[in-house]
Formats: C-alpha cells, structure tokens, sequence
C-alpha cells in the first residue's frame, strides 16, 4: 500500500510538472496586430552567418519591450505549389494595438537589431494585419 501511494504521489507531481512546463511555453497571439517578417539571408548556406543573424534576433527578442508574441520560425518545406519555401527565417511578432507597434519600431533593441544584421540579409518582406472583426 505505502509503494501504491509513493507510485501515485510521483505520477501526480510528474504530471503536474508536465502540465505546468505546458502552460509556460504556451505563446499567445494577440490579435490586434500581427507583424509577420521573412528574411532571406545573403548566404544562407553559411551557418557563420545563420550563428550571428540568430544571437542578433534573440538578443532583440529579450530585450524588445513591445512585443507581445515571438516567435522565430524557419520554412516548414511543404510540397505544395502555394507555399513560399525560399525566405531562411520568419518572425512573428504581435502588438495590443498599431500604436504600440509604432513604437516598436523605434525602440533601441530594433534599430539595434537591423543595424547589427542588414548585412546579412538580402530582402526582408512584412506583411502586417490587423484582426477581421465580422
């Protein structure tokens, strides 16, 4: 009985734990306003250049005091002829509003961020929505 109920206990806390760690890794969308940009890199061959565009993007992420969600993405590689597989990385960003996405973008850790890695790139596109309420 003592080994049933320490059995339990430690499926209880692992699962707990488990259900937490979910929680806290979970990225919300907020819907107001999306900032969605692809950026194909120069040389996206060299993992040189990979290594130094990401620890820029990461260090603007931490220290980005607007964003909402952030999330860093790379091409899915979905064989389907709709599909845009040719930019190297994505970034999702969202705002409460267009205004606090105004500022966004002239906060330091941004300029920082393009000053840093502009180099790098070759084109970066942005399409920015906004929430369709019906």
């Amino acid at each position: 009985m003592r080994r049933f109920i320490m059995t339990f206990g430690l499926m209880f806390l692992f699962l707990a734990c488990a259900k937490e760690n979910q929680q806290s890794t979970a990225m919300e969308l907020d819907k107001n306003f999306v900032h969605v940009v692809y950026f194909w890199l120069n040389n996206p061959e060299s993992q040189e250049d990979r290594k130094e565009f990401l620890a820029s993007l990461n260090k603007f992420m931490d220290a980005s005091e607007y964003a909402a969600t952030k999330f860093i993405g790379e091409p899915a590689k979905t064989p389907r002829e709709v599909v845009d597989n040719t930019f190297t990385y994505s970034l999702i960003l969202s705002f409460p509003s267009a205004e606090i996405q105004d500022l966004y973008q002239k906060e330091p850790a941004h300029l920082k961020f393009i000053e840093e890695s502009e180099h790098l790139w070759e084109r970066v596109q942005v399409y920015d929505n906004i929430y369709y309420k019906q």
